[in-house]
């Protein structure tokens, strides 16, 4: 098994208001990681995801494009060291 991987991303554009946490969530935990997602009160989303790699990779694929009524326009993220704390993905408040 890969080990464990964590990002904290930050999705820039029309990301607040458009469903874009929901349509997160649900992109991450069809994909299996955990982690979650917040607004953030300069208008971006942030987001932290934690599972294999390749997966994550895959999900960061996946923040470019976001939900169907959303226009990211950047996507900015570093990662993390993987704490293993989280063991679903939630929609969290904003931070």
């Amino acid at each position: 098994m890969n080990p464990t991987y964590c990002i904290r991303a930050k999705v820039h554009g029309r990301v607040q208001g458009v469903a874009f946490r929901s349509y997160t969530r649900q992109a991450a935990v069809e994909l299996g990681l955990s982690g979650w997602v917040r607004n953030c009160s300069d208008g971006t989303v942030e987001v932290l995801a934690e599972g294999e790699r390749m997966i994550v990779e895959q999900f960061i694929n996946w923040l470019h494009v976001g939900s169907p009524f959303s226009q990211v326009s950047k996507v900015e993220y570093n990662d993390q060291t993987a704490t293993g704390e989280f063991d679903s993905f939630e929609i969290r408040f904003s931070g």
